[in-house]
């Protein structure tokens, strides 16, 4: 477990993130949020007939419920923030790439094409209420060329990334436009983030 230092003035008491990504909490860290990570293990694999909205709404519940469950048996009722990001293309899902040969298959299908960037959030409040929604962006890439799909592949950033690119990095050269929220691709709608923490009732 590791915890954000409480900058002056926070608008909020801590609560818990129930992921490890280094981009959620940057993202957090950067509206002035107190919260401490712990993250979730639970299966994500979609269920039969599962849309991609209903499947990344589910998973970030799960992911909730079950670092909730860990920290209510120690006596933690913190609020647990949680939640779950797909890339979805001609409404397939484009999950995070095995290998490099898995990663190119995807930029090159992305290539020159509008996709969906589709991201659940779940918070579950200190008596088990659930606030959240699920947000969706278009994104749009250009076309890219094959120098430029192996270079990106021999960054590495690929990695742990859903659709095999993150927004944030070297990536940020092939997309032309954004529709929609541009954290939501980073991997946290920070706007609905808050909201959900608002709804909550976590805001002093």
């Amino acid at each position: 477990m590791s915890r954000t230092a409480e900058p002056p003035g926070s608008l909020f008491p801590p609560f818990i993130l129930a992921s490890s990504s280094p981009r959620r909490r940057r993202l957090l860290d950067s509206a002035g949020l107190t919260f401490d990570v712990i993250p979730a293990s639970v299966p994500e694999d979609p269920g039969a007939d599962e849309t991609p909205a209903a499947y990344v709404r589910r998973l970030a519940a799960e992911k909730a419920a079950e670092v909730a469950r860990r920290q209510r048996a120690q006596g933690d009722s913190r609020p647990v923030l949680a939640a779950d990001t797909t890339v979805v293309l001609d409404g397939e899902p484009l999950g995070k790439p095995a290998d490099r040969n898995r990663a190119r298959e995807m930029l090159v299908r992305l290539s020159g094409r509008t996709h969906l960037v589709i991201t659940g959030v779940c918070l579950l409040d200190e008596d088990g209420g659930e606030h959240g929604q699920v947000v969706t962006t278009e994104v749009e890439f250009k076309e890219l060329s094959a120098a430029e799909i192996e270079a990106y592949l021999d960054a590495g950033e690929w990695r742990d990334k859903a659709g095999s690119y993150g927004i944030q990095g070297r990536a940020a050269v092939m997309v032309r436009s954004v529709y929609g929220s541009y954290t939501n691709v980073v991997g946290l709608p920070l706007c609905e983030a808050v909201e959900a923490l608002c709804e909550a009732g976590v805001a002093r």
